[in-house]
């Protein structure tokens, strides 16, 4: 049998032009089709550069983890300067936040199992007895530690900070040093490390125990649920039993709370009074004969709010109770100031205020404010 071919055509400058021609409309093609999967005129693509910045998570199988190192030592600097006023000097402090460290044994830490969380007269759990993976630790404080400034601290610091907590709970020595490449060591000394399970899913694949998705979902097209409605709220003589919620988040982030000072459904506001300086500055000078302090948007700017209330006690005293206690004093403001930038312990009770690094007139401001009253 034979067949019959049309024979090729030679790539004639002609020819070559209609070959690119047609290339050229194909990537087009493909472009719009690609743009029709985003919203037009929307946004844009992310760059690889701002994909990274929030890709930061840290697996347990440390996928994600960032190289460096830090010692113990570095870490119970860092702990005393910046975790030690919420945490307590050695991770104990029950006060505003559960104990991180305690309940776990030498012999847990051979087994993998911490043997107090079965035990029903044990008082209480902290964080090293529950959590089975260091990456826990570690993904967490860099990504919400201090309180105050979450982000703030170095890749060295984190691994330092993560290592001091591990030596408080007895499970690396004094002069240990974490890094990325001993880290999966650490992993095998975790005293609830065998207490971890991956049935839930949550990482698809072999490697971290999964065989499906942890969501899955059906549509409903028939005989659907109707839309819930709530059973049960906040009894208004309860809503604000404890304070304004929204002046007890911290100043970053989107959870700011519910504003508890007004009826449920009204809109919250950021407790910051920053915005009502600027009113009042911008106001006429005829309605404020004197110049708003700038006292309060300071304490405010300076994340005081994240220990500290104007008006009633959070983690540390309320600044008209200093004011109260230190006002009259000749040296008031010199005095207060010191606090601020020094830190202090002892006055208000054993939780420790770290050292503050603001600039010098505002700590001037902040002292002047909480001297003269601490006015709202």
């Amino acid at each position: 049998m034979s067949s019959f071919r049309e024979p090729r055509q030679p790539l004639t400058g002609r020819r070559v032009r209609q070959v690119l021609a047609a290339i050229a409309l194909t990537m087009a093609a493909g472009a719009v089709l690609a743009q029709a999967s985003v919203f037009p005129g929307i946004g844009r693509p992310a760059t690889a550069k701002e994909v990274a910045a929030w890709d930061i998570d840290v697996r347990p199988d440390f996928k994600g983890l960032p190289s460096g190192s830090g010692t113990v030592e570095k870490g119970m600097e860092v702990w005393e300067g910046k975790c030690a006023s919420c945490h307590g000097i050695f991770g104990e402090s029950n006060e505003v936040f559960s104990p991180l460290v305690g309940g776990t044994t030498k012999d847990d830490v051979k087994t993998g199992r911490v043997k107090r969380l079965t035990d029903e007269s044990f008082p209480g759990r902290t964080t090293l007895m529950k959590t089975p993976t260091v990456s826990t630790l570690w993904d967490y404080i860099n990504r919400a530690m201090p309180w105050n400034a979450p982000k703030s601290l170095s890749v060295e610091e984190v691994y330092a900070v993560t290592a001091y907590l591990l030596n408080l709970g007895d499970i690396v020595p004094e002069n240990f040093t974490l890094s990325d490449k001993n880290i999966a060591q650490v992993q095998a000394l975790m005293p609830n490390r065998h207490g971890m399970t991956t049935d839930h899913h949550l990482w698809p694949g072999a490697p971290m125990g999964g065989r499906k998705p942890d969501v899955v979902a059906t549509a409903c097209m028939k005989d659907c649920a109707t839309e819930p409605k709530v059973a049960s709220f906040l009894p208004d003589h309860a809503r604000n039993a404890h304070g304004n919620l929204a002046e007890q988040n911290r100043i970053v982030g989107a959870q700011l709370g519910a504003d508890t000072t007004k009826p449920a459904g009204a809109p919250a506001s950021r407790p910051s009074v920053v915005a009502d300086v600027k009113v009042a500055a911008a106001a006429p000078a005829a309605a404020t004969p004197a110049a708003a302090s700038p006292g309060p948007g300071l304490f405010a700017k300076h994340n005081c709010t994240a220990c500290h209330a104007i008006d009633r006690k959070v983690l540390g005293p309320s600044m008209q109770e200093v004011a109260r206690k230190h006002g009259a004093r000749a040296d008031a403001v010199a005095y207060l100031e010191g606090k601020i930038v020094g830190g202090a312990v002892g006055g208000w009770g054993q939780i420790p205020m770290p050292a503050q690094a603001l600039p010098k007139a505002d700590a001037q401001a902040i002292a002047k404010w909480i001297a003269e009253g601490a006015a709202k």
